[in-house]
């Protein structure tokens, strides 16, 4: 099974669509100039309303991780940390054998 989202980035308070990650996921981020931050989230809490942030990013990357649980993750830019350009950013899950070069914490 293959799910993803994606988002072109062009200003602060941006994010991709909720998606719901289980097992093994990847992570590609693109276009990061001009002091831009990217950062990938994870719905916590008890009851589960809680975006927090998993990993921020100040240049492109291309990372894998795993999550045992089915959690749902967003990835963008928050209020402030757009510097310029378009950031092309990407999360998705993918099968065995995949993967890229280092984990997301």
């Amino acid at each position: 099974m293959t799910a993803e989202v994606t988002k072109s980035i062009t200003a602060q308070n941006t994010f991709s669509d909720e998606i719901t990650l289980q097992g093994y996921f990847s992570m590609s981020i693109t276009g990061v100039a001009g002091g831009t931050i990217v950062t990938v989230q994870r719905l916590t809490g008890v009851d589960g309303t809680t975006f927090t942030d998993v990993e921020e990013f100040s240049a492109n990357a291309e990372r894998y991780g795993y999550e045992p649980e089915a959690v749902k993750y967003k990835i963008g830019v928050k209020t402030g940390d757009f510097g310029s350009g378009t950031c092309k950013v990407r999360l998705g899950l993918v099968g065995r054998g995949h993967g890229t070069t280092t984990p997301i914490r």
